[in-house]
């Protein structure tokens, strides 16, 4: 039966194989996703046995943490996963001691934009030409270019 509260999340341990297709929804960069899982805490969302989220967390500093990655199965999204495993996020983030949860999204995510302001994020910057400079290809959600890099923070005290 399909139910966000029947998700189990976990760590992704050292033997696990990093699931790459799915962290690849978030990120189109393998290159960029080996940087940042040097570094990270990565999550897995399951259900029984079957992995159908990831999400990965990198601390930036002793009172700030980064939400670097977080993807849904594409059968899967729309149906709150997606909300239950920011949840698990924000909860890890505040358990742990951060003040503050950041996330960076592309100018043309839409939907990911409403997805976090309705969790309690606020827009704090863009970074102008983000993924122009730091992408080989260029990435084009519902015919929009994403160009820029929309910074969001949740205060989690």
């Amino acid at each position: 039966m399909l139910n966000p509260s029947n998700i189990h999340i976990e760590v992704l341990g050292a033997a696990q194989p990093i699931p790459y297709e799915l962290l690849e929804l978030a990120d189109p960069s393998k290159t960029h996703i080996e940087a940042y899982l040097k570094n990270r805490t990565c999550y897995l969302a399951k259900i029984g046995k079957e992995t159908i989220g990831v999400m990965v967390l990198l601390e930036l500093d002793a009172t700030n943490i980064e939400l670097k990655n977080i993807a849904i199965m594409p059968s899967l999204q729309g149906k709150g996963y997606g909300k239950a495993l920011l949840g698990h996020a924000i909860n890890v983030s505040r358990v742990l001691g951060y003040h503050k949860l950041t996330v960076g999204t592309g100018n043309s995510s839409i939907g990911q934009l409403a997805f976090y302001q309705k969790s309690g994020f606020e827009i704090q910057h863009i970074i102008k030409n983000y993924f122009v400079d730091h992408y080989p290809e260029p990435i084009f959600e519902d015919g929009i270019q994403c160009k820029h890099m929309v910074v969001l923070e949740r205060r989690l005290l």
